[in-house]
């Protein structure tokens, strides 16, 4: 088999069996790169309400931290789970399905806090983190084939639009790019 031959062929191969994760990785690796902006694997809901503190809940008595459930909307004592006062001021309530309550006795506000499982980048960005040992060893295969499918890449066209000329400029500013931004950094 001729060389040009054999690089169109593992170019093309390796390209095709990878083709799911390199989406993946792409999708993920967007998602991650704009984490300040959002949660790419939690909704997390927010909303407050006034409430009336009694004398029991302010002294963190359980019974008045799991009658108060019973006043709140949409819980009861069934989901509770358990609670602590990080501040003399408040009360984190834990319930069931990733719910919490947080009582502030000072402003007279209960915020309740829901953390749901976001569909799609919940799942690629676990892949993302490497999320056991025989998945980083087919992460770091996939990292030699990405150099592999680049190199292969790279030899494919000849001519004015091969890597002797076209193809040697952008490759050029390819590589400039990431060099500026960590010289300008």
């Amino acid at each position: 088999m001729k060389w040009r031959k054999l690089n169109r062929v593992l170019h093309r191969d390796l390209g095709y069996f990878f083709t799911g994760l390199i989406i993946i990785y792409a999708v993920s690796g967007i998602a991650l790169n704009h984490i300040g902006d959002w949660n790419p694997n939690y909704v997390i809901t927010k909303t407050e309400s006034p409430f009336t503190p009694t004398e029991s809940l302010i002294n963190n008595e359980k019974k008045a931290v799991t009658d108060f459930l019973d006043s709140f909307e949409n819980q009861n004592k069934k989901n509770y789970k358990s609670h602590y006062k990080p501040t003399q001021n408040t009360i984190k309530i834990f319930l069931k399905d990733n719910e919490s309550l947080l009582l502030n006795f000072e402003t007279k506000i209960v915020t309740f806090e829901s953390i749901k499982k976001r569909h799609f980048f919940n799942q690629i960005n676990y892949l993302h983190y490497n999320p056991g040992k025989w998945w980083k060893w087919f992460s770091d295969i996939f990292a030699v084939a990405l150099i592999i499918i680049t190199v292969t890449g790279l030899l494919i066209l000849k001519g004015k639009n091969g890597i002797t000329r076209r193809g040697a400029i952008l490759v050029v500013a390819g590589i400039l790019v990431p060099a500026l931004f960590l010289v300008l950094r």
